[in-house]
């Protein structure tokens, strides 16, 4: 094992109920591992204070919240929307993850589901995967016509004009992996039965199609920067895209940070 000089607080740590349960629950003994994720968990528990904080200030106030999360399959979306969310309060809460549209659904405005979907005063709603599908998953995989994908590109920015005029905050995020990493994590969802459900037809068709995807990401990118960005998100390990996340929420929207909760 790899020589590891401790620090006095680190060796604290070490010695804390939480730090050798943290420690002997691994494989191997791995000191700078376990002390990374201590610290994580340290600094996730104050974020998420500040989260009920937030959340507190937007039922004060009726706010109406969307934070909507996109980005490459096995990216971390779902494990970031969980820590942003299991500390608040879920009466005023919702996770938005639709299925493929209806038959019913695919004959009307393209954005009429998603608003359906949108939060009453008091409420966050958080987007796993969001009418973004048509920017990228649904052309790279053969979803839509070119057409319907000309006309949603010529379409969101003015939609979400509209929405943020009406008061709705909207924060936007894009997780981003790499190739090597997005396969690493197919593998080990693979040969794990508590998550082989995860995987769909489309991501497995995900790796072989990671350039196309790269081209529609950047067009709606490119489409985007001008109005309401993304805020891109650098995933290749989720722990500190976890706390990027948290950080980022906290930060744009204009919460009372002295409240009593």
């Amino acid at each position: 094992m790899e020589e590891f000089e401790f620090k006095d607080s680190q060796v604290q740590k070490l010695n804390s109920k939480k730090g050798m349960f943290a420690l002997l629950s691994r494989e191997t003994l791995n000191y700078p591992k376990t002390i990374r994720f201590l610290d994580y968990e340290k600094k996730l528990k104050k974020l998420q204070v500040e989260l009920v904080r937030l959340q507190t200030w937007a039922i004060q106030n009726n706010e109406r919240i969307i934070i909507l999360f996109e980005g490459r399959d096995a990216a971390g979306k779902g494990g970031a929307i969980r820590r942003a969310t299991e500390r608040i309060n879920p009466r005023n809460f919702r996770i938005v993850a639709l299925p493929k549209p209806t038959k019913e659904e695919s004959t009307q405005w393209y954005f009429q589901r998603y608003v359906n979907q949108f939060p009453k005063e008091g409420e966050i709603v958080f987007f796993d995967r969001s009418w973004y599908n048509r920017a990228v998953v649904e052309p790279v995989n053969g979803f839509c016509t070119d057409e319907e994908h000309e006309i949603f590109m010529n379409q969101v920015n003015d939609f979400e004009r509209m929405i943020t005029e009406s008061g709705v905050r909207l924060v936007k995020f894009y997780m981003s992996i790499s190739k090597k990493e997005q396969e690493k994590r197919f593998n080990e969802i693979k040969s794990d039965p508590l998550k082989q459900w995860k995987m769909s037809s489309v991501d497995e068709a995900a790796q072989v199609l990671w350039d196309k995807y790269t081209f529609y990401k950047k067009k709606m990118f490119d489409l985007t920067k001008d109005h309401i960005r993304f805020k891109i998100i650098q995933a290749n390990r989720k722990t500190s895209a976890r706390i990027a996340v948290i950080e980022h929420i906290l930060k744009v929207i204009p919460y009372d940070k002295e409240l009593e909760i």
